[in-house]
C-alpha cells in the first residue's frame, strides 16, 4: 500500500475540502507514492513521536494536529518544528494532518466527546457553509432518466437524511450544429427543436470531479450545457461542534464530576452554576470560545470545550454553564477515532495508536 491508499480513506471521514482557509492540512511531509511499513496515529507530531515511528517501523505518522501550521522560512533545528520536521526527512518519515477537516466532520473530534458522554440525539452546533453547490443541466426527455441516475451514483442529490434529491422542469431546448459537430440528436446546420428536462441537484464541493464526469459520460450530447453555483446554504451534517441530550438530567455538581471522570480531566475551569438541571450540551473540541453563542443561541444548558479566556466565561450571562476542560483533554480521544476507522477499512495492514501522551500542560 501507498500513503496515498492511507489517505484516501482518512480523507472518507475528514475531506480536505472541510477544513478552514487557515489552516495546514494533507501531506505536509513524504510523497504520496511511498510504500508503507506501518502507520502512527497521535494527536501531535514531536520529536518523541517520530522516535516511536522508528521504533515501531512506522513511515507515515497520522496526526490531528499539523506540525508545520505557518511558513517555515529555514531548516535549521532551532525550534521544536524544525527538529521534528528535520528528523522525519532524515528518517524517511512522512507526516500527514487531519485537523480542522477533522473538526468538521460529523464523525470528528465532536462526535467523539458525545460519544465519550453518551450524549443522545447530536447534530452538528454550527453547520458550514459554502460547501454546497448546484448542477443544472439540460437532457433530451429520452435520457433523463439515465443521467439521473449517474448523477445520484456520484453522489448528487443529497440532502442532510435524503437522496436522490432533484428538480426537473420539462420544456424546448434549440441548437443547431456547425460543420464542425457532430449532432447526436438531429443534423448538423439545421435548428433542432428537442424536448428537453432541466435537471437541478445539489452537491458536495470536494464531489465535483465525479459528478461533472458522470454528467459527460451519461448524456448523449456532443456538448452538454450545464452550470454549476456556488449556494449560501449551510450544510447541516458538516461543522464545528455538537449537540445533543444526557440520557437523563443531572444536577450541575453531578455533571462536573462526570465529565471530570469520563474525559479524564484533573481540573475543570467553569462559570457560575446556576442551580439548573443539566440535559442539553453542546461541546465542540479545542480552541471554542467562538462558539459560545451558538450554543446559547441554541438553549444548551452546558457547553464544554477549552481555552476559554477570562472575558469568555462573562459571555454565558447567567443562561448557560461554561466548561474549560482543557484543549488536550477535549482532543484526547481523537487519535482513537482516527485508529479505528483505518483498522475497521484496513484490516490486513499495521495501524499502530501512538502510546504517547502529547500532552504540554502539567497540573500541580
Amino acid at each position: 500500500m501507498t500513503i496515498k491508499d492511507i489517505t484516501d480513506v482518512i480523507e472518507e471521514i475528514a475531506p480536505l475540502q472541510y477544513a478552514e482557509d487557515f489552516d495546514n492540512v494533507g501531506l505536509l511531509v513524504g510523497n504520496f507514492q511511498t510504500k508503507i511499513t506501518g502507520v502512527l496515529v497521535t494527536l501531535d507530531t514531536l520529536e518523541e513521536t517520530v522516535n516511536e515511528a522508528i521504533e515501531k517501523k512506522c513511515n507515515l505518522i497520522v496526526s490531528f494536529h499539523p506540525i508545520i501550521f505557518s511558513g517555515l522560512k529555514k531548516l535549521n533545528g532551532n525550534s521544536y518544528v524544525e527538529r521534528v520536521v528535520l528528523k522525519a526527512i532524515q528518517n524517511n518519515i512522512a507526516i500527514y494532518a487531519t485537523h480542522t477537516a477533522l473538526d468538521n466532520s460529523i464523525h470528528g473530534v465532536s462526535q467523539g466527546i458525545c460519544k465519550q458522554l453518551g450524549l443522545e440525539n447530536s447534530s452538528i452546533l454550527i453547520p458550514k457553509k459554502n460547501l454546497l453547490r448546484k448542477l443544472t443541466t439540460y437532457v433530451p426527455k429520452a435520457h433523463v432518466d439515465a443521467v439521473r441516475t449517474a448523477l445520484f451514483k456520484a453522489n448528487a442529490g443529497g440532502i442532510g437524511n435524503y437522496d436522490n434529491c432533484s428538480f426537473n422542469i420539462e420544456g424546448i431546448g434549440t441548437f443547431k450544429g456547425n460543420e464542425q459537430s457532430n449532432p447526436s440528436i438531429g443534423e448538423k446546420g439545421m435548428l433542432q427543436r428537442e424536448p428537453e428536462v432541466q435537471v437541478s441537484v445539489i452537491f458536495e464541493s470536494k464531489d465535483e470531479g465525479q459528478i461533472l464526469k458522470a454528467l459527460f459520460e451519461a448524456h448523449p450530447y456532443e456538448e452538454v450545457a450545464y452550470e454549476v453555483i456556488l449556494t449560501e446554504n449551510t450544510y447541516q451534517n458538516v461543522g464545528m461542534g455538537k449537540i445533543g441530550e444526557l440520557p437523563q438530567e443531572m444536577s450541575e455538581s453531578d455533571f462536573l464530576n462526570y465529565v471530570k471522570m469520563t474525559m479524564n480531566t484533573e481540573c475543570i475551569r467553569h462559570s457560575k452554576l446556576l442551580g439548573k438541571p443539566i440535559k442539553k450540551v453542546a461541546v465542540l473540541g479545542g480552541s471554542g470560545s467562538f462558539a459560545i453563542s451558538a450554543a446559547l443561541q441554541q438553549n444548551a444548558d452546558a457547553y464544554i470545550s477549552a481555552d476559554f479566556k477570562y472575558h469568555d466565561f462573562f459571555k454565558a450571562e447567567d443562561k448557560i454553564v461554561l466548561m474549560d476542560i482543557g484543549h488536550y483533554e477535549s482532543e484526547q480521544f481523537t487519535k482513537n477515532l482516527i485508529c479505528d476507522h483505518l483498522i475497521k477499512k484496513i484490516t490486513n495492514f499495521a495501524v499502530v495508536l501512538s502510546e504517547k501522551s502529547t500532552n504540554p500542560i502539567f497540573y500541580t
